[in-house]
Order: structure tokens, then sequence, then C-alpha cells
């Protein structure tokens, strides 16, 4: 069976079956952005972005934009019954106060012990966290959603990392294009893979070692 890499859509279609009716979530730059396309049918998720939202569902079709409502990657809203505006400090201090369930990520490395780096590419001496160090510490579960390897093809799952810490022992679940992996107190466990993929292959596209959970299957999306 051919291999598939899930496109950056699927993947967020993925993360978006890891949420739960009620739950308050914030969506980083990037792949997260796109799950606020994706809720699961019959649920209520209530999404928060530090720029002042709460309650937002999918983007704006074209035409449609407003130029002061936007979510953390810039991308324009469409208007949501229910929606709330607020000024940036309000947003933060919803994130530290700890009233976000859910807060869905990018990454450049996690590690096996579920350390977060996202926020610098030392190779481009850049960066900028955001709001992204906020959300590892106050957010009650961190989901991960990226690409399995870098464009060069080094694992993005790692031993230790290499690149400036977002937070330490964040991370709860890692959803790649092409695996679901769980951080356990044990290792890492994968739960599923995508298409065509074993668990030997996604090994092969990872630093740690996997352990592979007695109810591993294919990715459902």
């Amino acid at each position: 069976m051919e291999k598939v890499r899930l496109g950056r859509e699927a993947i967020a279609m993925r993360v978006a079956r890891e949420l739960r009716d009620g739950d308050v979530v914030n969506l980083g730059i990037g792949i997260p952005t796109l799950c606020s396309q994706f809720v699961p049918e019959g649920q209520t998720v209530v999404y928060h972005s530090e720029s002042g939202v709460l309650g937002y569902g999918p983007m704006a079709e074209p035409g449609q934009e407003d130029i002061d409502l936007i979510n953390a990657g810039g991308q324009f809203l469409a208007m949501h019954p229910g929606m709330s505006f607020f000024n940036s400090a309000e947003g933060f201090a919803m994130i530290r106060g700890g009233h976000i369930d859910v807060a869905v990520l990018g990454a450049f490395q996690v590690s096996e012990r579920g350390d977060l780096a996202n926020w610098m590419l030392p190779q481009r001496g850049v960066g900028n966290v955001g709001g992204a160090m906020d959300l590892a510490a106050g957010a009650r579960r961190i989901i991960v959603a990226m690409d399995h390897t870098d464009r060069d093809g080094n694992a993005k799952i790692v031993r230790e990392c290499s690149f400036p810490l977002t937070g330490v022992t964040c991370v709860d679940t890692i959803v790649t294009d092409i695996a679901v992996i769980e951080v356990t107190a044990d290792g890492l466990v994968l739960t599923e893979a995508a298409p065509g993929w074993n668990p030997a292959e996604v090994q092969a596209q990872t630093e740690p070692k996997l352990i592979v959970s007695p109810d591993f299957g294919e990715m459902q999306l």
C-alpha cells in the first residue's frame, strides 16, 4: 500500500477529533489555525485568541474579511453567534488564569519528555515567542500539530531539543502528517499511523524509541 503523508487540512481535521464538547481552545500559528474549520458535528468548541476574540468559528469567505477580526495567524475570521471581543491584556489573562482547556500549537521540535521548541530557528537567528510560552504553561492540555520531519528530512520528534525551549514537559499529544503519538510518563506511545505506514516506518522518521500501543491502528479523520 502506498504511504500517504497527510496535508495540512487533514492534520487539522485529525486534531479536531481530539477536542471535546465545551472545550475552550487556543489555536497557534500555522496548521493549528485550520482546526476552527473542523468542529466535530454536534459539539460546541469555544475558540480563543490572544488577539482578543472568544467564541469564533470558521475563517471568513473571500469578500467578507474584516481587518479587525483575525486569529493568531492574522487570518480573517467570519462573524459567529456568541462571539465576544476584548483587548489583548484580557486575552492573555484568560491564558494565565488557567481558563484554556486545550492549546493546539505548531513546533520545530518536541522531545521524548514533551519539551516544546516552537519559537526560534537558530539558523535564522530570529523568532517571536508571542503567546506560546504562556500557553505552554497555562493551558491544561497541549496538542502539537506539525509535519513529522523538516524540509531536509530531519526528525522533529527528538530525544533532546536543540532549539530554544518554549516549555518543559508540556506536550500531551503530537499529531503529524504520518502519526498520532501520546506523551506519557513511560515514553512516547504510537497510537495511529497514516495510511500505508507501519510502526517501523514511523520509527525510522523518529529519533526517540516509540512504544507501539496495543490499540495501534490507521489514522481516522
